[in-house]
This record gives structure tokens, C-alpha cells and sequence, in this order.
């Protein structure tokens, strides 16, 4: 729980709509919010899956100090009881990151996207071109204009 080992998967019950984990936890005196986002992720270089529980709540020492997960009372509890279930999703994989990466690559291998991109650059060089003309125009009607305002008020003096 929040990157700490608290304890292992005990047992793997796969279903046909669902997978159902059974994890144990070390200590009981780790309480396990019934707020928490529980994932499936794969780490380090053999693929070791791990089951990830976040808390999505702050908990106070109040919550904590009434909390008996051993008991029917729990049930009311912001906390995990024994045996409770929670839902959890599937995480990171290493085999959803290589398909992507695969998927990225044949993307930037079609030729059609560089002979776009071509384009888009030529087209975008263009335009700067023009813009630096029509502000060279810009600049030069600005120096006229100054001209002739400077000449008309030196004059009247």
C-alpha cells in the first residue's frame, strides 16, 4: 500500500467475468480503506506483478482508533473488514506498452505521414515569407506616415 509491501497474494480464482484475489496482509493492524483504488501493475525486469491499494481519503487517528476489522461492527467502518471484497482494475503492463510503442512506430513509418509533414513545413515556411513581407510594408508605410506628420508640424512653427 502506497509502495510498500503490507503483504502477498495468497490465492488466483479466475472466472469468466472477473479474476478473484486473495491477498493476505501481514499485520492486522493495517487498515485498508474501503475508498482506494486497487490495481494489477507489472514491474521490475521479470514482469513481477504486484497488487497496488492508494487510499483516495485522508484518515484520521479518530477513524483509526474505533476500527476493529475483526468484528460486525466493521461493516460501518471506512475500512476494509476480514474477508471484505473490492473491486480493483488492471494497471500498467509491459505487454500494453509494446503494443503502443509498435502502434507509434508503424504510424511514423507510413510514408504518407512524412510526405504530410513535408507539406505542412513548405507550407508554414511560405507563410512566414509573407508575413515578414507584409510587415516590411507595414514598417514602411509607418516610416511615411511619420515623415509626413513630422514635416506638417515643423511646418506650422
Amino acid at each position: 500500500m502506497r509502495g510498500v509491501n503490507i503483504g502477498y497474494v495468497n490465492k488466483i480464482q479466475v472466472k469468466y467475468n472477473y479474476v478473484l484475489i486473495k491477498v493476505n496482509i501481514h499485520v492486522s493492524s493495517i487498515l485498508v480503506p474501503k475508498n482506494s483504488l486497487v490495481e494489477t501493475t507489472q514491474t521490475g525486469l521479470l514482469n513481477d506483478t504486484v497488487v497496488d491499494i492508494t487510499p483516495l481519503q485522508s484518515i484520521s487517528m479518530q477513524d483509526i482508533k474505533n476500527s476493529n476489522v475483526f468484528t460486525k461492527s466493521c461493516i460501518q467502518s471506512i475500512f476494509l473488514c476480514h474477508y471484505d471484497y473490492i473491486k480493483g482494475e488492471r494497471g500498467l503492463n509491459y505487454d500494453d506498452l509494446v503494443r503502443a510503442a509498435t502502434r507509434i512506430s508503424q504510424r511514423l513509418d507510413d510514408p504518407v505521414l512524412f510526405q504530410l509533414i513535408n507539406i505542412f513545413l513548405q507550407n508554414t515556411a511560405h507563410i512566414s515569407y509573407e508575413l515578414i513581407e507584409l510587415t516590411e510594408g507595414m514598417v514602411d508605410i509607418a516610416v511615411l506616415i511619420y515623415d509626413y506628420l513630422y514635416q506638417l508640424l515643423f511646418s506650422q512653427l
